[in-house]
């Protein structure tokens, strides 16, 4: 089956390659050196909002064993059988719902994104964006930046908190384009992000301005991290461990500025039969309505660019959940995105992680 076309790249024009040194011979291949690059990559997307289109995506993203460890011989025939015949038809409506003009919002978001990042950097790095799954893919981008003459190149998973199903996933994709390239470039990656103070003050000064300028004062604010297995936390991931902190610094920050603002942590998109990481944010969401909380508010520290689990879990299905159950006021905040907090966040970020390079 032919898939649909999928928006290039949006970066910054980067310069044509230095010329060559003088030393070398006049008949040598041109050969683009010399340059540093940006890989910036976050989950992915759908090409579209379609059963076909989000089944295959499905089937990459399920199919991951860092995503789904359950050995192979047991989970493909149940993915294959089942779940792909089953669910991507409920996740293509899903997606309907909050696709735009542009397309998807995590890729368009993500799009503009590189393209304040490239801006901001200047010439002297070409900044390229990819997606875990989907497209563009790591490798591609990787051999496009090499083309360009990066000798240099920088990875940043767009994850503020380490976890094996994300951060770990991106460096293994990348470790298979180590594997098949033969010129290779020296790599660093972007370490994560979950209590550097810039990111606290990133998002305490952004969702605070979003707070300040609703109808409503909310009583609660819920932050909603993607959930995990349980087990990952036994096994040794430090993503629940870096979601609590980041909610304890938050806390900090608005216990001096909305001191009358109660903070709350959970967790949403539970998947499977196995137990997950709580408090679930729906059945939170739900207790707190029945408790007499009638003004909450709901954020999602953990994703860099508003996507499904934030447009449509969190602030369409959310509201439902906490209205249906007596609440009088919700609002969804959204992510950083690619505004100005969230681009000088990640720009930041990057040029720390440059250091040396430029």
């Amino acid at each position: 089956m032919t898939q649909p076309p999928v928006t290039a790249p949006v970066t910054a024009s980067a310069p044509a390659a230095a010329p060559q040194p003088p030393h070398w011979p006049a008949d040598h291949p041109a050969v683009a050196t010399g340059r540093i690059g940006v890989l910036v990559v976050n989950l992915g997307t759908p090409d579209a909002p379609e059963t076909g289109a989000v089944k295959r995506y499905l089937l990459q993203f399920l199919s991951d064993s860092r995503v789904v460890e359950i050995p192979p011989l047991i989970w493909q025939p149940i993915l294959r059988g089942i779940i792909l015949n089953t669910r991507p038809k409920k996740s293509a409506h899903a997606y309907a719902q909050v696709w735009t003009k542009d397309g998807s919002p995590l890729a368009s978001i993500t799009i503009a994104l590189t393209a304040a990042l490239q801006d901001r950097l200047g010439p002297a790095v070409v900044v390229r964006h990819a997606m875990r799954y989907g497209r563009p893919a790591i490798a591609a981008e990787l051999d496009a930046l090499v083309a360009q003459g990066c000798e240099r190149v920088l990875v940043m998973p767009l994850y503020p908190h380490f976890s094996a199903a994300t951060t770990a996933s991106v460096l293994d994709d990348v470790a298979r384009w180590v594997l098949r390239t033969r010129r290779l470039p020296a790599l660093r990656t972007v370490p994560p992000w979950h209590d550097d103070p810039g990111y606290i003050a990133a998002l305490h000064h952004d969702l605070s301005r979003q707070i300040d300028a609703l109808d409503f004062v909310p009583e609660v604010l819920l932050l909603s991290y993607h959930g995990m297995p349980e087990r990952t936390l036994h096994l040794g991931d430090p993503y629940h461990c870096h979601c609590r902190k980041t909610s304890r610094l938050l806390g900090m920050a608005f216990a001096q500025s909305h001191p009358g603002l109660r903070l709350e942590t959970t967790f949403q998109s539970r998947f499977g039969r196995a137990k997950w990481l709580e408090p679930a944010t729906d059945a939170t969401l739900m207790a707190e309505a029945a408790a007499g909380t009638r003004r909450l508010v709901v954020a999602a520290p953990g994703f860099s660019a508003d996507c499904l689990e934030t447009l449509e879990e969190l602030a369409i299905r959310g509201r439902e959940e906490f209205m249906g159950a007596g609440g009088s006021e919700f609002a969804a905040l959204a992510c950083l995105n690619a505004g100005a907090d969230g681009a000088s966040l990640t720009e930041a970020l990057v040029r720390r992680e440059l250091a040396g390079w430029i």
